[in-house]
């Protein structure tokens, strides 16, 4: 055998021999140093808190869960905390979730908040620590982010049109000079004051007269107090316009209690799974579908992506529109 054979067939073996003591010793290295290396990695993964109101309203349990599946399906591509309130106004509960969020250090706060002004100082104090802040469900006060030299994008929909499509419906079902009523969600929000507005609307156009504004806090019990009440105050009201489907749930109870089932009409708005039996049997009208699932996956979208491309909180896009439709006993 000459040299070159020899050099031939002993060239695999050292390949072997090289990649074995190689593969040796990184057997040999501390398992700490693996630990250390996939915590970076870990720690690469954004970190996305979603703030929401009263985990009570099912609306916010169904937007809570469709961000977990979310997280679920993207679990390599960042970490999600949820957190929610007691009840719709539980204002300064929320401001202290928020404080701790900013204690924890994470990169994008995803929040809908309970107040659309009470909140703008911690909001200020979350973008000043760095954190990429995305409003959703309800706009917080453009006033009070201008005073503040705030920019922060509100992804959701328009919820003064939601309001009109649902008030439109109930209009073709009502006569012009029909007395009605309008139980408005907590009245310091953006979102109740927008369908609101959306309501007296359609009322307007239609020729029907609004008697009475009363807030029911987004409450199913306060829903139903402030609708008995109204009913009681105004024997001949057609119909009770609700901010969200909770309270049209109360103000559904308030009309039975009070021997006018059938006789007065209700509208909502969120379209909530406990509300879609009452659709189907006639005692809700109509609601609107804001999608309340897509809405937390759009502005966590909103905010992995602005992370990724390194903007800055002043570099977002001002609005987001989501979509919102009317559900009536034929569509449900």
């Amino acid at each position: 055998m000459n040299t070159r054979q020899k050099h031939l067939k002993n060239t695999p073996r050292r390949r072997f021999i090289s990649t074995a003591l190689s593969l040796s010793a990184c057997a040999a290295l501390p398992l700490s140093l693996f630990s250390k290396g996939a915590q970076a990695q870990a720690a690469q993964k954004p970190k996305v808190a979603l703030v929401m109101k009263s985990l009570a309203n099912e609306f916010f349990l169904t937007m809570e869960t469709g961000a977990k599946d979310y997280q679920k399906h993207n679990a390599s591509q960042f970490d999600l905390i949820t957190n929610g309130i007691k009840d719709e106004t539980d204002t300064a509960n929320q401001i202290r979730i928020v404080e701790q969020m900013i204690v924890s250090k994470v990169d994008a706060l995803v929040i809908a908040p309970a107040d659309s002004k009470a909140l703008g100082p911690v909001i200020k104090k979350a973008v000043d620590a760095g954190i990429i802040v995305v409003n959703i469900d309800n706009r917080l006060d453009t006033d009070v982010l201008k005073s503040k030299d705030l920019n922060v994008p509100f992804v959701g929909p328009d919820n003064e049109k939601g309001a009109r499509l649902v008030g439109d419906y109930l209009a073709k079902s009502l006569k012009p000079g029909d007395n009605v009523a309008i139980i408005e969600g907590v009245s310091t929000t953006t979102n109740a004051q927008q369908r609101t507005a959306g309501f007296k609307a359609a009322m307007q156009a239609g020729g029907m007269k609004v008697v009475s504004l009363q807030s029911g806090d987004w409450e199913i019990d306060k829903g139903n107090a402030v609708a008995s009440q109204i009913l009681n105050a105004n024997p001949d009201v057609k119909a009770l316009l609700c901010g969200n489907d909770n309270m049209a749930i109360g103000a559904v109870a308030a009309v039975r209690a009070a021997g006018k089932a059938g006789k007065v009409y209700v509208v909502g708005y969120d379209n909530i799974n406990a509300i879609k039996p009452m659709l189907a049997d006639g005692r809700v009208l109509a609601t609107a579908d804001q999608f309340a699932a897509k809405q937390a996956v759009f502005g966590i979208d909103t905010a992995l992506k602005a992370i990724a491309a390194h903007k800055k909180q002043s570099e977002l896009s001002g609005i987001v529109e989501t979509p919102v439709v009317l559900v009536t006993k034929k569509s449900a």
